[in-house]
């Protein structure tokens, strides 16, 4: 059975090593720095949100998630779905299912207009389930990298 819960500090390397895992997919590298800053977001649950699901105690699977405002949303923020990952070994278990559900709910509670997320074209296997969780409105995103 599949919990969704709050990520504890104890979960810290099980989440890291699902957040490297998800990089990995995408075939991106970020530094050390970044899961450290993302794990302190996610224990401050102020600007930064984070999910983890669980099958037996075990961590199989994570979300993180944020509120932005809108132009366009009547009267409310909306909740943006960042980034959602579960373990090879897990899948066609119900936590990537469970863990959009919740950050659903989380956003509703808190009287968001819409959640929505991104994933790459390529991402079958997820697209098959978000085609039955959510519509695809087609759009296609465009991205500028500023260097810091």
């Amino acid at each position: 059975m599949i919990d969704v819960r709050r990520l504890l500090p104890s979960d810290r390397d099980a989440w890291e090593g699902l957040f490297r895992a998800y990089i990995d997919f995408y075939q991106r590298v970020e530094p050390a720095e970044m899961y450290d800053r993302a794990w302190r977001e996610f224990q401050a649950d102020t600007r930064l949100h984070a999910l983890g699901a669980t099958l037996d105690g075990e961590l199989v699977g994570i979300t993180h998630f944020l509120v932005h405002a809108s132009t366009s949303a009547p009267d409310s923020d909306i909740c943006y779905l960042q980034d959602l990952f579960t373990d090879p070994a897990a899948r066609g278990r119900g936590a990537a299912r469970a863990l959009i559900a919740a950050v659903t709910d989380w956003a509703r509670a808190r009287g968001c207009h819409r959640v929505y997320w991104n994933t790459h074209e390529s991402n079958d296997t997820a697209r098959r389930l978000y085609d039955k969780m959510a519509e695809n409105r087609g759009f296609i995103r465009y991205q500028i990298e500023l260097p810091h």
